[in-house]
C-alpha cells in the first residue's frame, strides 16, 4: 500500500507550479533566463557537515564537490553497523537532474549525503555548467574525464555512477564514453527516473503526461534543445538510449508510473532485455517522477536497493 507522503506528494508538486511551468516552453525558457540573471547557490547546507565532510576542489574550471562520512557521527556509526562504515575507500559519482538548465538543489545535497553514509564511500559531485551555456558536447566529455580521476583513484570495480532525471541520462552517456575510450565497467550504473530520450517523440510521453503533476513534453523538449546544442537528438550524448550497452556491466533503474520519463525507461528494460545485459529494473507502481530521492517510506526502500547495487 502506497504510504501517506507517497500520496501527498503529487498535491505538494501541484501545488509548487511545476507541471503548469513545463506545460509551456516559453515559460520553461523564461525560468532558464531568470535562473542565469539570479543563479541559484549550487553550495550544500550547511546542517549536511553533521555526518559528513564535504571538500571542494574544481576542475576543468567548475566546482566539484566531495561528500565523505565522517567516522565520528551517529549517522556512520549506523551505516557501519548496517556493515558500511565510515569510507570504504570506494567511490561514487552523483550527477544531479534539473532538465539539464536548473542547479542541484537541497533535495539533491540530502540524499547526496545519505548515500554516502549509508553506502560508506566519497561520492563526487560536479557542479556542471547549466544550458544553455554548457552544452552536452562539451559537458559529458569533461564530466567523462573528473569521473576518470576518480576511477584512478578508486578502481573502477569500486566506483558506482549515479543520476537523477536528466543526471540519469549523463550517466548513461558518461559510462557509454568511458566504455569508448576503454575504462573498465563500473560496479553500478544507477540511473534514477532517466531522460534517456532527449527528442520527446515517444507516443508514450503523451499518455502518461496527463497523469504526471511534475513534467511535460513541452517544457523538458525547450530545455532539452538548449543542452543538445548542435548534436542530432539521436546523439547517445544527448539520448544514450541510442547507445549500444555492451561492455557497461550492471544497470540498476528506477521510474514511477506518473512520470512522463517512464516511457524512456521501459524502453531502456526492453533494448536491455533484447540483448541479455544486466539490468536491475523497479518500477514505482504510482510513484511520481523522481520519488527515490524524496523524502518518504518508498524513497527510503529505493535508497537501500541502491546502496545495495553500490556494495554488491
Amino acid at each position: 500500500m502506497a504510504s501517506l507522503l507517497s500520496r501527498l506528494a503529487p498535491f505538494v508538486i501541484t501545488l509548487r507550479g511545476s507541471k503548469r511551468e513545463f506545460r509551456s516552453a516559453e515559460r520553461t525558457l523564461a525560468r532558464v533566463r531568470r535562473e542565469r540573471e539570479h543563479p541559484v547557490s549550487f553550495e550544500p547546507p550547511a546542517k549536511l557537515r553533521r555526518t559528513v565532510e564535504i571538500t571542494r576542489a574544481d576542475a576543468a574550471g567548475w566546482p566539484v564537490f566531495e561528500v565523505t562520512p565522517l567516522e565520528g557521527s551517529a549517522a556512520a556509526r549506523a551505516g557501519a553497523a548496517a556493515g558500511a562504515g565510515a569510507a570504504t575507500g570506494g567511490g561514487a559519482i552523483y550527477l544531479h537532474g534539473g532538465v539539464y538548465a536548473f542547479e542541484i538543489n537541497p533535495v539533491h545535497w540530502t540524499f547526496i549525503t545519505k548515500l554516502a553514509v549509508e553506502a560508506g564511500v566519497c561520492v563526487t559531485v560536479p557542479i556542471m555548467p547549466l544550458a544553455p551555456e554548457g552544452t552536452a558536447s562539451v559537458v559529458v566529455p569533461t564530466v567523462a574525464d573528473i569521473v576518470a580521476k576518480v576511477i584512478e583513484r578508486a578502481g573502477a570495480e569500486r566506483t558506482s555512477i549515479l543520476g537523477d532525471s536528466s543526471g540519469g541520462g549523463m550517466a548513461l552517456a558518461v559510462a557509454m564514453v568511458l566504455r569508448d575510450r576503454g575504462i573498465a565497467p563500473f560496479r553500478a550504473t544507477v540511473l534514477i527516473a532517466p531522460w534517456l530520450d532527449i527528442s520527446g517523440t515517444d507516443p508514450r510521453l503523451a499518455e502518461l503526461e496527463p497523469s504526471d503533476p511534475w513534467l511535460a513534453i513541452a517544457g523538458t523538449r525547450a530545455a532539452g534543445a538548449l543542452y543538445r546544442a548542435e548534436l542530432a537528438e539521436t546523439d547517445p550524448r544527448v539520448s544514450p538510449i541510442h547507445g549500444s550497452l555492451d561492455g557497461l556491466g550492471p544497470i540498476t533503474m528506477f521510474s514511477g508510473t506518473r512520470d512522463i520519463l517512464n516511457a524512456d525507461a521501459r524502453r531502456l528494460v526492453a533494448s536491455a532485455a533484447s540483448v541479455g545485459h544486466p539490468l536491475d529494473y523497479h518500477e514505482g507502481a504510482g510513484m511520481i517522477h523522481n520519488y527515490p530521492i524524496l523524502p518518504m517510506p518508498e524513497g527510503d526502500a529505493a535508497r537501500a536497493i541502491i546502496v545495495g547495487a553500490m556494495l554488491r
